[in-house]
């Protein structure tokens, strides 16, 4: 998922259809308008006052973005515009599928933020979970583990049960060199109390990419962290990646918990902080650098003992900006 830099004439169409999607049921909010004004410098890269772009027709954008491309990613940024302050009014739904429609996209996910914005919520959530990469982490447990390992690591992530041989394989991995993939992500854990895979509510081994990306990456577990290591990941996920930005967005920025455990904690407005978006912008570009794709039935076990320096450098994952 490479974000694309269109030529200004097309940027500053994009620019006001997505100042019209943010201005559709009122005076824009701030968080909107700083998501805005990051994409206005760190996407589009054009000099322009937000407040004097006038609106735009779904017509008038279609007829200057003749890219699928283009077109695909303006509708996904207009999805994240729509969900960046809370949950978002029928009006503003509505305007992202207009244009979507005079675009020629379809994308199920815009189904979904319909099914939010009409608070129909067991339904949406119910729809968006069996696309985004919860369900792409329980089909990979599955197959590579077996059903029996899938129905263990669903009972052990809701505290259930555990699975002590399991637990035990990854300790290990704190006997490994400091600085090594593995000892780091034991360290890791130690240091945010979270549980290994194994113990109750750990996560399945399928998902581990996601706890690895932390380590790899250097992003942190605070709302604006997980934010930045979901756009980093959708970077490189070649399956569906706006799915996982939508999540992140709607953990930390909507306001509604996506996650399979029920004390998960949401905030809102995460994407108004100060920088916040523009991390976000850097994080995709600097996942869409990495060589493979990390949540596709990597095989961590056979870098575990690899210092995070030499792996990064074999994955080209470049420093943080």
């Amino acid at each position: 998922m490479r974000l694309l830099q269109p030529d200004p004439a097309a940027a500053l169409l994009g620019l006001r259809a997505m100042k019209t999607v943010a201005s559709a049921s009122g005076a824009m909010s701030p968080v909107r308008r700083a998501l805005l004004d990051a994409a206005r410098r760190m996407v589009l890269r054009i000099d322009a006052d937000i407040d004097a772009l006038a609106p735009i027709t779904p017509a008038e954008l279609a007829a200057g973005f003749p890219s699928p491309e283009l077109r695909e990613q303006f509708t996904n940024g207009m999805l994240v515009m729509a969900l960046a302050d809370g949950v978002p009014a029928r009006e503003m739904v509505a305007e992202v599928e207009a244009f979507a429609q005079a675009l020629g996209i379809s994308t199920p996910a815009l189904a979904d933020v319909r099914l939010l914005a009409e608070k129909h919520m067991t339904l949406f959530k119910l729809d968006f979970l069996r696309r985004s990469q919860i369900a792409d982490i329980m089909k990979d447990q599955l197959s590579q583990k077996g059903p029996l390992s899938l129905a263990k690591s669903v009972l052990t992530m809701r505290g259930v049960m555990e699975d002590p041989a399991l637990a035990a394989r990854y300790r290990t991995w704190g006997k490994l060199p400091e600085g090594t993939l593995g000892r780091s992500l034991i360290e890791f854990y130690a240091a945010n109390g979270f549980s290994l895979p194994g113990e109750r509510k750990g996560f399945p081994e399928a998902g581990l990419y996601h706890d690895l990306c932390h380590v790899l990456g250097g992003y942190g577990t605070d709302p604006e962290g997980e934010i930045q290591v979901a756009a980093f990941t959708a970077g490189f996920k070649q399956k569906t990646p706006i799915f996982i930005v939508l999540f992140a967005v709607l953990v930390f920025s909507t306001g509604v918990n996506m996650r399979p455990t029920k004390e998960a904690f949401t905030t809102v407005g995460v994407l108004g902080k100060p920088g916040m978006a523009e991390r976000m912008f850097a994080a995709i570009e600097r996942g869409s650098q990495v060589n493979q794709d990390l949540s596709d039935k990597w095989d961590y076990w056979a870098v575990a003992d690899v210092p995070l320096d030499e792996l990064r450098r074999c994955l080209n994952i470049v420093p943080a900006a």
